[in-house]
């Protein structure tokens, strides 16, 4: 423990020009007392330390030492690439890997651009959860991102439709998808690739067993059909609606986007009051109402009947509530 901790110290000193006692305590989580011995038995062992004492005073390495410890093991290499996505990283137990990765990264580079990693930091940054939604990071998690890191099967309980079942998988990729973690596993008994939200294993258990990964598989153009399936696959149901040149430019934002932009680019040459009318792949009606509401007077539904009949008893209701 106090070897690693005495190798970031050299790491963090040969990445900054000079750091105080009260900095590397808190990198380090340690005291500033241990800092001092820190410091002393570095010096001891041929590690240029030079303390400069006083108010403004600090630690620094003298005469341009470098370390040659900075060599990066494999998942602290692997966690550095998703280094920008500090929650994910954390959620899957990899925080730690990912910092001394940076902290590696950064005292092999050359002074100049030693504040690389600050800079980027203060420019980019993602946040991958909706809005007002609370994130929840699933409690097995860790243990499904290990098996992923590794190869190795897991045997997994799932809640699906009909109930609790149990499944091997051999667990090749995990995508966040606006809050939700899923992962993308082949199934070894018919081979199949096939996609489960990770808040929904009640069980995980690494069977230790490595896995052999197909060299063909695409993470990305996975998830990328799989999520337009199933985008498509909910749409189960059709509404008849005309909308204003503002209800067009709108529906987009109010329906699924894909389904409204190929709806909108097939429709007709607007009527003669300016009005488009297309059909449009919905959910359910319930969704339907709830979505096209979003709209107001620039759609009117003119089927199924009893969806229009719908936003008849809403118009009244609001005629009622803004009659002067």
């Amino acid at each position: 423990m106090r070897a690693a901790r005495l190798i970031k110290m050299v790491l963090l000193l040969q990445s900054r020009p000079a750091m105080t006692a009260a900095e590397l305590a808190r990198e380090l989580e340690v005291s500033e007392r241990t800092v001092t011995r820190d410091a002393q038995a570095l010096s001891e062992a041929g590690v240029p330390v030079y303390a400069d004492r006083g108010r403004a005073g600090g630690y620094r390495l003298i005469g341009g030492y470098r370390t040659r410890l900075t060599g990066l093991a494999r998942g602290e290499a692997e966690a550095l690439f998703l280094s920008g996505v500090p929650g994910a990283l954390r959620e899957m137990g990899l925080e730690d890997a990912a910092s001394a990765a940076r902290l590696k990264v950064s005292a092999a580079l050359l002074p100049s651009l030693s504040d690389a990693s600050r800079t980027a930091a203060q420019r980019f940054h993602l946040d991958a959860p909706n809005w007002f939604t609370e994130p929840k990071s699933p409690e097995l998690l860790p243990a499904v991102a290990d098996a992923v890191w590794d190869d190795r099967r897991v045997t997994a309980r799932y809640r699906g439709r009909e109930g609790e079942v149990e499944r091997e998988l051999e667990p090749y990729g995990l995508v966040l998808k606006a809050g939700v973690w899923y992962l993308c596993a082949r199934v070894p008994e018919d081979g199949s690739f096939r996609v489960y939200r990770i808040d929904r294993f009640t069980a995980v258990t690494a069977d230790g067993e490595r896995f052999e990964r197909d060299g063909e598989f695409d993470l990305p153009g996975f998830w990328e059909e799989r999520a337009e399936q199933f985008a498509r696959s909910i749409l189960r149901a059709e509404v008849v609606v005309r909308l204003t040149e503002a209800g067009a430019r709108g529906l987009p934002y109010a329906v699924d986007p894909a389904a409204a932009r190929e709806v909108l680019a097939a429709a007709g040459p607007p009527d003669d009051d300016g009005w488009v009318t297309v059909t449009v792949p919905v959910e359910s009606e319930e969704v339907a109402h709830a979505q096209l509401a979003a709209l107001g007077p620039e759609v009117e539904v003119l089927a199924p009947q009893s969806l229009r009949a719908r936003f008849a008893r809403d118009a009244v209701r609001l005629a009622g509530l803004y009659k002067t």
